[in-house]
């Protein structure tokens, strides 16, 4: 037992340190005052895993509910671990495309190559959880200066860990995005986004099917060992180098190689079950474990569940039981089956594809029974060691936290900056940490294995697959977030990162169809940091209802900050996906011909707060605003240039500004096809970030009247060369050589030999 009750704060304290437990005085007494009595050890433990913010969401969830989640192009909404929105029709089937968003911040800071992978793994499995085929990964990363020996160490390995888990399980990564600043230093973030097929009649979910009560209870996977211990409770913390030994073993080992098995395993599964016409219900171990797993699964159907931990495979004897029952060992999952299906499902797993032979102890076995009676109960060595009201343990805790909203800086840049020669600023730009190219991470990634991939990774706004053979529907997935934003008006950083993250998949010729979002943000016992976040999620929803996109998944991530009192850049990252068709009307950004015409479809925004230029010249500036009218005019008018066939190439108008956004669409082309511009352009238009795309068309006059036709503002820029330059007014001459040299040289070393001591060992 672990004293409660009649345990002075000092003494209680104390007890919960030695525990390695993160419950709060006020919860754990909490905890004790509904039991009515002390709880166990291994009740602590579950209740530390359950009611912890990594689980509970208890600061975030209440304001989270200001979200537009409905929709025409919802399939189904954050009721579970991922979302799903509809794909289209083939073949008298209707299909979805299943998506769920993560984060892995704390332990990829802390082990990161091991970190990341496990990342990885968890998001697969909310995925695969659902019934689908999982299809294709994304991963923003968001780094510390690469300069420093840790953070070059710590992004080195993230990147390596990430590469090494989805190209192992075979499955492409297709999308994502680097920023590097400041305020990643000591707390890195490693969000994931992952994709899954599915047929809408074979959706499974995550909780116990009506009419369940004695079903069995199946657990599936890798031995159960000590590794992840803690989790949940080390995510829901700030980061102290002082524990780093600790935290270290909060952190899962990742099996890939199992990972792959366990996946086709379970796609024989689901097709047997779909054979079979049964009601199941399937859920992934991440947070919490064994318990938190079966916890949930048997309370979203509303019963209990009774576990016998000593029929869980452990990798060595004599493991404690709170390790067994809330240790957050990787490539797990766990079923609720009716007992005459559980010799067919253990023998998938088991005989079919031959889990024991896979890895030490991996199996199929049968743990425990769904129960009528809804109290979660804990067997081990034949004591009852945890018994409690199922729907105290999972609904866990809600806090109320005081939040001061953050006050926009406000500036105007200096009249003398429109007087700057575009010529002397655009190799700099170019050569920025957030514009530079990042061949040297996205190379690492395979993002083809599965040949259903159209646009890979780095070769556009947005990645884009064609999931279903035979089929011509697609699928677009694309990231976006800015820190340099965030730093100075959160609110309109969450804008911008839906608007963003929209336009990216309208730029290859998708309709966005949904958004996940994955919320990172620092302390939420600091005032300043909980504002940060309340003026997020106000961002998003009104983006969101501007642009009619609504959030189908998503993830929070608090606690972001170093025991130094860093907090990291309030960073909501969004996650867009899109679907198409017909893929043969997409289109890269890459220049396709010579003598093409190019323009800017939209308008430039003043303001030109947390761009690159400002950093670059020194200047102070108001974030824009976003246009949401002109916004939803402009996107319109190019999905209808898409389907008329009118797109040569696209490019959303982002990092760096116009001249930036020009220079990639010759590098995607090899830097053979050059550019004319026959408009002027001052820094602000040059280099200004929000708003607009770059369109390459052979048949401008039709463009011209479809673009006027939606309302939408069109300039002229000029036209495709075949001298490899980029040639313009007021003395903008440049070769594309150099100034790919400028744009490729910054991260050329990043795999450069780093000091001996950069892991801090």
């Amino acid at each position: 037992m672990l004293r409660v009750r009649d345990a002075d704060d000092p003494a209680l304290t104390e007890s919960l340190r030695q525990s390695g437990l993160a419950l709060t005085l006020d919860e754990v007494r909490r905890i004790a005052s509904t039991l009515e009595r002390d709880p166990t050890i291994v009740e602590a433990h579950a209740f530390d895993a359950q009611w912890s913010e990594h689980c509970s969401y208890k600061s975030s969830r209440h304001h989270l509910a200001r979200l537009p989640t409905t929709g025409p192009t919802v399939m189904q909404g954050p009721q579970e671990d991922a979302g799903i929105v509809h794909l289209g029709e083939w073949r008298g089937k209707r299909y979805g495309i299943v998506i769920a968003h993560e984060s892995h911040n704390h332990p990829s800071q802390v082990v990161p190559f091991e970190g990341a992978a496990t990342g990885v793994g968890g998001i697969v499995r909310d995925v695969l959880c659902m019934g689908a085929r999982v299809i294709a990964l994304a991963d923003p990363l968001r780094f510390g200066p690469l300069e420093d020996p840790h953070c070059r160490y710590v992004a080195q390995g993230i990147v390596d860990g990430i590469a090494a888990y989805g190209n192992a399980i075979g499955v492409p990564t297709i999308a994502g995005d680097v920023y590097v600043h400041e305020g990643f230093r000591d707390n890195c973030l490693v969000n994931v986004v992952a994709l899954g097929l599915i047929d809408e009649a074979g959706i499974i979910h995550s909780a116990a099917p009506p009419g369940s009560a004695g079903w069995d209870i199946v657990l599936v996977g890798k031995a159960t060992d000590r590794s992840g211990f803690g989790g949940a409770a080390f995510s829901s913390l700030v980061l102290d180098e002082a524990d780093a030994q600790q935290n270290r073993a909060a952190v899962q080992v990742p099996d890939p190689f199992l990972k792959n098995v366990l996946m086709r395993a379970s796609y024989r599964a689901f097709d047997t079950i779909r054979e079979r016409g049964l009601t199941v219900g399937f859920k992934d171990l991440g947070a919490g474990g064994i318990m938190g797993c079966t916890a949930e699964l048997a309370a979203g159907g509303g019963f209990g569940a009774r576990i016998d931990l000593d029929r869980c495979p452990t990798s060595q004897p004599n493991l404690p039981a709170a390790v067994v029952a809330v240790g957050e060992t990787q490539e797990r999952l766990a079923w609720v089956v009716p007992p005459e299906f559980t010799p067919t499902l253990l023998g998938i797993y088991n005989d079919e594809f031959s889990l024991p032979l896979i890895a030490e102890q991996a199996q199929a076995a049968v743990i425990g029974t769904i129960t009528a009676e809804p109290s979660y109960v804990l067997l081990s060595g034949g004591e009852t060691v945890m018994n409690v009201p199922i729907d105290v343990l999972t609904r866990g805790v809600r806090y109320e936290r005081d939040y001061v909203l953050p006050i926009a800086s406000s500036a105007a840049p200096p009249e003398a900056m429109t007087q700057r020669r575009l010529g002397d600023i655009l190799p700099r730009v170019l050569a920025h940490r957030d514009v530079c190219s990042r061949r040297a991470i996205y190379e690492r990634f395979d993002s083809v294995v599965r040949g259903t991939t159209s646009i890979p990774s780095g070769y556009a706004d947005a990645g884009l697959i064609v999931p279903l053979p035979g089929a011509p529907l697609a699928c677009a997935l694309a990231v976006d977030g800015n820190p340099r934003y965030a730093v100075l008006d959160p609110e309109r950083a969450a804008e911008h990162a839906v608007v963003e993250s929209i336009r990216n998949v309208v730029a290859v010729g998708a309709i966005p169809a949904g958004m996940t979002d994955c919320l990172n943000y620092g302390n939420p016992e600091n005032a300043r940091h909980m504002g940060e976040f309340v003026a997020g999620i106000d961002g998003l929803a009104t983006a969101a209802r501007e642009l009619g996109v609504p959030f189908v998944s998503g993830n929070v991530s608090l606690y972001n900050q170093s025991a130094a009192g860093c907090a990291i850049p309030a960073s909501p990252i969004v996650a867009c996906v899109g679907t198409l068709a017909d893929v043969s009307r997409s289109a890269t950004p890459a220049l396709k011909k010579i003598g093409s015409v190019l323009y800017r479809l939209g308008t430039v925004p003043p303001g030109l707060g947390g761009s690159v230029v400002a950093e670059v010249l020194g200047i102070t500036s108001d974030v824009p605003s976003p246009d949401y009218d002109a916004t939803r005019r402009e996107i319109a008018a190019l999905l209808q240039a898409h389907r008329d066939g009118l797109v040569l190439a696209a490019h959303d108008v982002s990092d760096g500004g116009l001249l930036v956004t020009l220079c990639e669409m010759a590098f995607y082309a090899g830097a053979e096809v050059g550019v004319l511009l026959d408009v002027e352009l001052d820094v602000h238009g040059a280099f200004a970030e929000s708003g607009a795309f770059v369109v390459e068309t052979g048949r401008p006059a039709e463009f011209e009247a479809l673009c006027a036709r939606h309302g939408a503002a069109l300039t002229r820029l000029g036209m495709t060369i075949a001298e490899p330059v980029v040639r313009g007014p007021r003395g903008l001459d440049i070769p594309l050589s150099a100034l790919h040299e400028a744009w490729t040289a910054p991260l050329n070393d990043f795999y450069a030999d780093v000091l001996p001591d950069a892991a801090h060992a």
